[in-house]
């Protein structure tokens, strides 16, 4: 037999990209991105927790999947704080048996001169978007390395390789490039041991998030220019992005590790 046969002889296609038997917990998923990414695991087959700060938003979130007949926990979590993230993953695989998928996507966003912000919303960011991100990857990776096999996906931004504008967030933009220079990092110390992990990087994206920072005096001014730097010409939904994660989280992205996928309408092509 050819090496060629070997080759397709493989699982088809789209069995490679399903999640059954899979589990998942997805930070941040009481909303937005994260909701979107809860819905999208879970209805390629993995069971899915649903963590969230909020544990309103994140049970009213498990709900909505448990209507979709799919497996789904509410846990509420501070992924700031290393004792809850434990806790979290200690919650999955009590529940599971196993961690196969951790989707670390918690994050805040925020417009400043940096001549004008103040150092304690400087750490908020940190350790929110970066440390949070870390501490999640640290406990999942405890779960998934005596296993052999996991994947870790972790949201940075568009942001992370480019400077905004016409809005000031230096210090958001720093933190997402040290999540997608972390995901490099620790993909490469944990490939050996079957651990893949990988980064998504969105462009502006409808989310509640966004819009509220639209709200601002400058928002009206803000989006025709995003637009105008946006060879797309629109803003990204939620949808844009499920099929990513679905990709990274399953068999079929198994020799794709320390890579960021920038889902951004083309707006770093420019």
């Amino acid at each position: 037999m050819a090496t060629d046969d070997l080759v397709l002889s493989a699982k088809p296609i789209l069995e490679r990209f399903g999640l059954a038997g899979r589990t998942a917990v997805v930070t941040g998923g009481g909303q937005g991105i994260g909701r979107a990414y809860a819905h999208a695991l879970g209805e390629a087959g993995a069971a899915v927790a649903v963590a969230d700060i909020s544990i309103k938003t994140a049970t009213v979130v498990a709900e909505e999947l448990r209507a979709k007949h799919i497996d789904a926990i509410a846990i509420q979590v501070d992924v700031t704080d290393a004792a809850q993230v434990a806790a979290m993953v200690d919650t999955v695989v009590a529940q599971w048996g196993h961690l196969t998928i951790a989707v670390n996507n918690a994050g805040i966003g925020q417009w400043i001169a940096a001549e004008e912000l103040p150092e304690a919303d400087w750490d908020r960011m940190m350790n929110i978007n970066l440390k949070g991100v870390f501490l999640c990857c640290q406990a999942a990776a405890r779960a998934m390395l005596p296993a052999g096999y996991g994947k870790i996906i972790n949201m940075a931004s568009m942001s992370g390789h480019i400077s905004n504008t016409p809005q000031n967030q230096a210090h958001y933009n720093a933190s997402k490039a040290g999540v997608i220079h972390l995901t490099r990092s620790l993909a490469a110390e944990w490939a050996p041991r079957g651990v893949r992990v990988n980064s998504i990087s969105a462009g502006y994206t409808r989310t509640q998030l966004v819009d509220d920072l639209l709200q601002k005096p400058m928002g009206k001014e803000i989006l025709p220019q995003w637009m105008g730097l946006t060879p797309m010409k629109r803003m990204g939904e939620v949808t844009d992005l499920q099929g990513a994660v679905v990709y990274l989280a399953a068999e079929a992205s198994d020799f794709m590790t320390g890579n960021d996928l920038i889902i951004d309408g083309g707006y770093c092509a420019w």
